[in-house]
């Protein structure tokens, strides 16, 4: 018996700018760190400054015949785009490259379902894929197939087959969100039992990768996986922690955030998120030895305040190992994974429980 390696996938990256070079340049490093966390081997990219977006295929001719040569001779098996692209948007750049297209949110999907681990976690990714996917089943039916887009010379079965194919996802979406529903009602209870034995909540947010699941297994010791990847973790991790005599929290790690996340993917992810809701203390993880940490504070920053998270925050750099100065005055300076400055966040969360 001869067992074969699954060959892996081949990814192409395209970038769209409006304006600004660096900007699309570390948008394209944190996708190919996307890709490669999804399993993809990253082997070209590009990318084209645009006045105007074109609606059929988001970039021009001249660069779509660029890269389309490129994909050719580098043995390309998937192109992903670097922003959202419409059901037909895909469809067309399909037919033109002749390879498999998808964009940085099914890129993530796909990433999310690699990670879910707990049945609320698996069913909170269906549910994200299905909403994302649904508005787009019509555009992606081809026009030459035998389920066209609709109108004249396409009406018949090839229509009732995609109107089934909608009202299918549409009751799975239903079942899905009720699914869900009944988990946060159960998660309800939970909390009022938590808010009536009086013990202090500490939720960890931070960017994706900068060690918020490190941190928590060296101060709680739980033991869940931590790894050098994007969305290492998906699902929500709790654990009670004894500070110091008669001061004990719960402290709680949450999924990482990204750039160009999409409302209704965090949507999607608002129950795992309600442990930061409810916390009366957020530990802000930041990776201080990323150049890009401001913008990467910024995401985070922004999906608070979207969620109208208002409770004190420590803003907690980690990896200072790796830097040989500070990067910001504020907040306090850790490396989780060598256990340094632990001690002293430990002091200053007991200071916010006084």
């Amino acid at each position: 018996m001869q067992v074969t390696k699954k060959e892996t996938e081949k990814a192409y990256l395209v970038g769209v700018t409006f304006s600004n070079k660096d900007d699309v340049k570390y948008s394209l490093t944190e996708l190919k760190n996307l890709c490669e966390t999804a399993g993809l081997d990253v082997v070209g990219e590009n990318w084209q400054y645009v006045r105007q977006i074109n609606p059929s295929t988001i970039i021009g001719s001249g660069k779509l015949e660029e890269i389309k040569n490129e994909i050719y001779s580098n043995g390309t098996s998937v192109v992903v785009f670097d922003c959202e692209l419409t059901g037909s948007q895909t469809r067309n750049l399909t037919d033109y490259f002749d390879v498999k297209v998808i964009d940085r949110i099914t890129l993530i999907l796909d990433i999310f379902a690699q990670r879910a681990i707990s049945s609320e976690g698996k069913l909170q990714v269906k549910l994200a894929q299905l909403r994302y996917n649904l508005p787009r089943l019509s555009q992606m039916q081809g026009t030459s197939g035998r389920y066209g887009s609709g109108g004249v010379g396409m009406r018949g079965p090839g229509e009732t087959k995609l109107e089934l194919d909608k009202r299918l996802a549409r009751v799975e979406i239903q079942r899905l969100e009720k699914e869900i529903e009944k988990i946060k009602k159960n998660r309800q209870v939970q909390k009022k039992a938590r808010e009536s034995s009086g013990v202090f909540k500490v939720s960890i947010v931070g960017y994706t990768n900068a060690g918020k699941s490190t941190l928590l297994n060296l101060i709680t010791k739980a033991g869940i996986y931590a790894d050098d990847k994007l969305f290492a973790t998906l699902d929500t991790t709790s654990r009670s922690v004894y500070l110091a005599p008669n001061k004990s929290i719960v402290l709680t790690d949450t999924v990482g955030f990204i750039s160009k996340l999409p409302h209704n993917l965090v949507d999607a992810f608002s129950s795992t998120l309600e442990s930061a809701k409810e916390a009366d203390l957020i530990l802000h993880v930041i990776d201080a030895s990323n150049k890009d940490y401001v913008e990467q504070v910024k995401v985070v920053e922004n999906v608070l305040k979207d969620l109208e998270i208002t409770c004190p925050e420590i803003k907690v750099y980690n990896k200072c190992d790796k830097v040989t100065e500070r990067v910001e005055n504020d907040g306090i300076y850790i490396s989780a994974k060598n256990n340094i400055g632990i001690e002293t966040l430990k002091e200053k969360i007991l200071s916010y429980m006084e």
